[in-house]
């Protein structure tokens, strides 16, 4: 019920440490089946202090507005392009929308359709729903990556752009984006990348040594990308990214609102009120750890997924579903679903709905978390 009478602030936040005691936490070491992990200290810093700013009346923020204009120019500049035209807005699930949304609305087709891979991600089911668009699933090959040739065989006058995946939510695949892209130009359709995960570790990684295909606007055919700064960015949820290489994608999408107090202010969005802070963070943290020092970050995760996917191996009974690409590794077990029940009564944050375990190496996963986890799986593999 709703108080009649407040309570002490020290009361309330008692209450709410108590009622929250449940809950997994990132320096607990125990989530390990998630994308997020715990901000940088410094991001915490600029959400605390730039917390009252909204992106959704830049009439009242012009400097903050000019900030996120400036977070998208630098992830542009990350991802191969001088220019980009975005948003920090509340993750891949809405940038992928967007992305939908601007191809959609340019393509002005009667029955539009999406060709996307099967790995793709649920946000697109729900961009399908929402907008109208018809989904057309494109085959894997055996390593998971999609299958360019079926994608071609199902390019229509209905089709109003192509989907691929860097760096895919269940094992991390990078599909072929150079054949993507080229198919793309030979059709004359847009191709969307969605390296909400791969964004922030993609470009580090192939400094790295490690050999990964371009994905980004390096290629011609990319004409728009969905990158998550709170994923291996370390910047608070809510922060996901759409980049489009030209102007008019976000201009397709962009919708008057004519009371802010800018005055004549155009939204491409899907929230209204958005938060100024996390956009913000985006900006501090890429000034703050530069290129080197994400690429530090990456350096620890992809060698800490490489021992484990090796430590892996040496179980009895456990299975690889393939060689890292990234740093997530996925593995079977024989009676996979008693395995997941005792992990989780362990306290482990996993998941099996897809027929394997999916470990994400983030930053706030250390060595010491997976030397313990692979001696719960050991003990839950001979149950």
């Amino acid at each position: 019920m709703f108080p009649e009478k407040g309570a002490d602030e020290e009361e309330v936040l008692e209450e709410l440490r108590l009622k929250t005691r449940e809950d997994l936490t990132f320096d607990s070491g125990k989530i390990l089946g998630s994308m997020c992990t715990y901000p940088h200290p410094f991001a915490v810093k600029i959400i605390t202090e730039f917390i009252d700013r909204n992106l959704g009346d830049p009439g009242l923020h012009t400097g903050s507005r000019k900030v996120e204009e400036e977070a998208i120019d630098m992830l542009a500049n990350l991802l191969g392009l001088e220019k980009g035209y975005g948003h920090i807005v509340s993750g891949g699930t809405e940038a992928n929308i967007l992305a939908v949304r601007a191809f959609r609305n340019l393509a002005d087709v009667e029955e539009p359709e999406l060709i996307l891979p099967r790995s793709a991600h649920f946000s697109f089911i729900k961009a399908g729903e929402m907008l109208g668009v018809k989904l057309v699933w494109a085959e894997l090959n055996e390593d998971y990556s999609v299958n360019v040739k079926d994608v071609e065989s199902k390019i229509t006058d209905n089709t109003i752009g192509i989907v691929g995946i860097a760096g895919t939510t269940g094992l991390g695949v990078v599909d072929d984006i150079p054949a993507l892209s080229d198919l793309a130009l030979d059709y004359n359709l847009p191709l969307h990348v969605d390296a909400a995960f791969g964004g922030f570790v993609i470009p580090f990684a192939k400094a790295l040594g490690y050999e990964i295909p371009d994905f980004d606007f390096r290629l011609k055919g990319v004409k728009s990308v969905t990158i998550d700064p709170h994923k291996m960015g370390m910047v608070p949820i809510p922060a996901g990214g759409i980049i489009f290489r030209e102007k008019r994608y976000l201009e397709a999408i962009s919708v008057l609102a004519p009371y802010l107090a800018g005055g004549k202010i155009w939204q491409a969005t899907i929230t209204g009120t958005r938060p100024g802070a996390n956009a913000l963070a985006v900006w501090a943290m890429i000034k703050h750890l530069g290129f080197n020092g994400y690429k530090e970050i990456v350096r620890k995760a992809m060698e800490l997924s490489r021992w484990f996917a090796g430590e892996l191996k040496k179980i009895p009974g456990v299975k690889l579903i393939r060689e890292p690409v990234l740093n997530i590794v996925s593995f079977s077990t024989e009676n996979l679903e008693a395995v997941e029940e005792e992990l989780k009564r362990k306290g482990w944050g996993i998941s099996a709905h897809r027929g394997y375990i999916r470990i994400v190496i983030m930053p706030h996963v250390k060595r010491e978390h997976l030397e313990a986890f692979l001696g719960d799986l050991r003990e839950a593999i001979t149950l």
